[in-house]
């Protein structure tokens, strides 16, 4: 028996609306066990939620997220306890979910613990794909000490985000552990970044064969690298080397756009945290407001050089600290560049692609994940319905389980 019926009016499916003007999407056993018009005697089915007047959509999906994240200042993540950093996840993870967001891709420094976690019940989160932790050269992006600390060994530095890794040796011998552990890709830094505090941003970090190495010990077990670049030249590089998700890309010039298209890679722009950044740069560790103000001009360009290309545009976040709340403000950022469609596709459907979940999540149709939304309000016609999820989000549903619900529910 079908365990819950949504009652539909505008549906988007994670390509385009249904062209019904009345649809009903039955769930069952966490799956979509079909979609049409004209539902069968409701005597027959389960609970029903009456969701017409509303737009209901797949979740959402946020490509670039870090669950461990407390803090603008990363060294102060660092000092945090381990137990301490998996309560305030857990706390990240459920507004995230309590926000649309179905599923996660963390960027550096979720682990496996957490996924268990999620799938046991003990946090009540979204899907999560984690990475581990990110890995950095010395004197990298992920390496947090400042250049007055001195080593106290030969071991570099290894924090809760990001460890250390030099030469291609050593970088076989890293992925292949965190692989062993079991994460679902590997995450690099290409180039300089914003909170580190060595490294400009314009700094190209990694040998090619250090990049080639992730890249091919990851595909020994049908996964791929995910890495931090901001600048052309890294972002050229990323394409070159096999990189599959190339995250940031804010300085991206018309040749970079081209080589990410041709090789088939995937750009994840995040906006909404330089925009909350410039909006409240306290708290900043030094010399990060110069650095900000060097990409934040530049991104919109780089957006646009990327639909003139036609590279596959994901959708991410990337927020720490006391901006994690703004998750959704990504909606609005991405809708003064794209079009509402294309927002709403990268955020669905092009992201479920990009991290392997193709026809899994991302969609409405039968057999996939019963993770479905509805907003008050066209996000179709207005993609700020979406930026406001207090005020227009009525309900959430993840695996076929309803975790929000601001509408009616009856049963037959």
């Amino acid at each position: 028996m079908t365990q819950l019926l949504l009652r539909c009016g505008r549906v988007f499916d994670g390509q385009r609306v249904r062209p019904e003007p009345e649809l009903d999407i039955a769930l069952r056993n966490g799956r979509i066990e079909w979609v049409g018009a004209g539902a069968a005697d409701r005597s027959e089915k389960g609970a029903v939620i009456e969701a017409r007047g509303l737009t209901v959509l797949p979740g959402l999906i946020d490509a670039h997220f870090h669950a461990v994240s407390a803090s603008l200042d990363v060294s102060a993540i660092d000092r945090m306890h381990p137990s301490h950093r998996a309560l305030g996840a857990r706390e990240h993870l459920e507004a995230a979910l309590r926000r649309g967001f179905t599923t996660v891709r963390d960027a550096g420094g979720a682990d496996v613990g957490l996924v268990r976690a999620t799938a046991e019940g003990l946090i009540d989160g979204p899907r999560l794909l984690v990475a581990g932790k990110a890995l950095s050269q010395t004197g990298g992006h992920g390496d947090m000490r400042t250049a007055e600390s001195l080593p106290l060994c030969g071991c570099g530095y290894s924090g809760a985000l990001s460890e250390v890794v030099d030469g291609a040796d050593h970088m076989r011998t890293v992925v292949r552990e965190l692989l062993r552990q079991g994460v679902h890709h590997i995450k690099l830094f290409v180039s300089g970044g914003v909170l580190s505090p060595t490294d400009p941003i314009w700094m190209d970090q990694f040998t090619d064969e250090e990049i080639r190495a992730a890249v091919t010990e990851a595909a020994t077990r049908r996964t791929y690298v995910m890495a931090h670049a901001h600048t052309a030249n890294a972002v050229m590089r990323c394409a070159r080397n096999g990189v599959r998700s190339i995250e940031h890309g804010t300085l991206m010039d018309r040749q970079s756009a081209d080589e990410v298209a041709g090789a088939g890679a995937f750009v994840v722009p995040t906006l909404a945290i330089v925009e909350a950044l410039r909006d409240a740069p306290l708290g900043l560790p030094p010399g990060a407001s110069e650095k900000l103000s060097a990409i934040g001009d530049q991104a919109a360009s780089a957006i646009e050089h990327c639909s003139a290309a036609g590279v596959k545009l994901g959708f991410g976040t990337d927020l720490f600290g006391r901006l994690r709340d703004q998750q959704s403000r990504e909606f609005s950022a991405r809708g003064r560049l794209q079009s509402s469609v294309e927002v709403l596709r990268s955020a669905t459907s092009i992201n479920a692609e990009l991290i392997g979940l193709k026809d899994e999540v991302g969609t409405v149709m039968p057999g996939a994940a019963a993770d479905l939304i509805a907003v008050r309000g066209d996000p179709l016609a207005d993609i700020s319905v979406l930026a406001h999820p207090d005020d227009n989000l009525m309900l959430v549903i993840r695996g076929g389980r309803v975790i929000l619900n601001r509408i009616q529910r009856s049963s037959p």
